[in-house]
């Protein structure tokens, strides 16, 4: 997992969307290839929080439908993040339009060591 991507979960964890804006905005310029899509439905998913949290629902709404539609073509687990838990988070606020905090679910991968 990358250094941005990680500070972009521990901002958006702890309801700072704007900084996990931020920080992930940073990666998806840099990214090339498939994973930039995924980067930028992790963008959109802060920025339309983010205007939830401060009264912009249409923005907030719009945002999150991009974000859905982004994140929900790649796999339940993907980057080390709980893909599918995230993507349900969301469509449940812009189904029930409320504003309630998503935890963005680590999957780590399980380390190999040697015996010695």
């Amino acid at each position: 997992m990358t250094d941005l991507l990680a500070e972009g979960i521990n901002f958006f964890n702890a309801g700072r969307y704007f900084e996990a804006h931020e920080a992930w905005e940073d990666l998806w310029r840099v990214t090339r290839g498939p994973l930039r899509l995924f980067y930028q439905g992790l963008v959109q998913a802060a920025v339309g929080l983010h205007h939830l949290s401060h009264g912009n629902l249409s923005g907030g709404r719009a945002q999150l439908t991009k974000s859905t539609a982004k994140l929900a073509q790649y796999p339940a687990r993907f980057c080390e993040i709980d893909n599918a838990s995230l993507v349900n988070g969301l469509r449940e606020i812009l189904r029930d339009g409320v504003l309630k905090p998503i935890i963005i679910v680590r999957e780590r991968k399980p380390v190999v060591q040697s015996e010695g």
